[in-house]
Parts: structure tokens; sequence; C-alpha cells
């Protein structure tokens, strides 16, 4: 019995987009590469946008005055949650700013270490990485030694 190769379906990555297809022979970062990767960042700081933009609406229109102190510390407690959240979010954004940043100065996908190719599938898992898997990796173990 011979094995039928199955059909490849079409995947949708962690950011909701269709994953680049790699053509042989293309060059790195390439314009088409360049604007996959930008269209990933401007969806992706859109999405967060729109979260700061529910935030500020939620708490604006979930602030009371609790007369209970349970009730109040209790909403404090889930602004205070929220407002961390959307700090990190925040940190997220200037980050993709840095990387539209370097996609317009075609310098993305290079390690900011020792400057080889990232490679398209690991920017595409994570779009804002700055350095190849081995730097990286060492970077971590380096860390953990540290701490």
């Amino acid at each position: 019995m011979v094995a039928k190769k199955r059909p490849e379906k079409e995947l949708s990555g962690p950011f909701g987009f269709t994953p680049y297809k790699i053509k042989k022979g293309e060059e790195y970062m390439n314009e088409k590469q360049e604007d996959h990767f930008r269209s990933i960042m401007n969806a992706w700081k859109g999405d967060l946008m729109e979260e700061v933009d529910r935030t500020v609406h939620h708490m604006q229109d979930e602030a009371a005055n609790f007369p209970d102190p349970t009730d109040r510390a209790s909403q404090e407690s889930e602004f205070s949650l929220e407002l961390r959240t959307r700090d990190r979010e925040r940190k997220l954004i200037k980050k993709i700013d840095d990387t539209l940043g370097l996609i317009d100065s075609h310098d993305y996908g290079f390690c900011e270490s020792c400057g080889v190719e990232i490679g398209i599938r690991r920017l595409e898992a994570r779009p804002t990485a700055t350095l190849c898997i081995d730097c990286k990796t060492l970077d971590e173990i380096r860390e953990k030694q540290m701490s």
C-alpha cells in the first residue's frame, strides 16, 4: 500500500495571518516579505490599540464609588490588573513601532548580535524578535546563570 501525501491545510499564524510561502531561490527579506511582516505588525498594533480603547471605556463606565469596602476593593483590584496589562501592551506597542522602523530601514530579520538571518518562521512566531535562535539561547543561558 502506498502512503498518500496529505494535502497541506492553510494554516493561520498566531496573529491571524496566512504564513508566508517561501519560494525557492528567493532573496531573504525582500519587499514581499517586508510587506508580509509590516501587515502583521500593523494588524497586531491595531488589535492592541482597540484593547486600550476598550479598557478606557470600561473603566469610565464601571467606575463607581461603592459604599461596601469589599466591593470597592474588588473593583480597584480589577482596575489595577487591567492597567498592568495595558502597561505591558503599551511597551509592546513601542516594540512594534521599533520593529516597523527596522522594516522601513531594511534592517529587519537579521540578528542584532551576530548579523545572521533570523528566519521567516521564527519571525512569524515572534515578529518582534531581534536575535537569532542561537544568540537568544545563549542570552537565556547567561540570564539563568546570573540569577
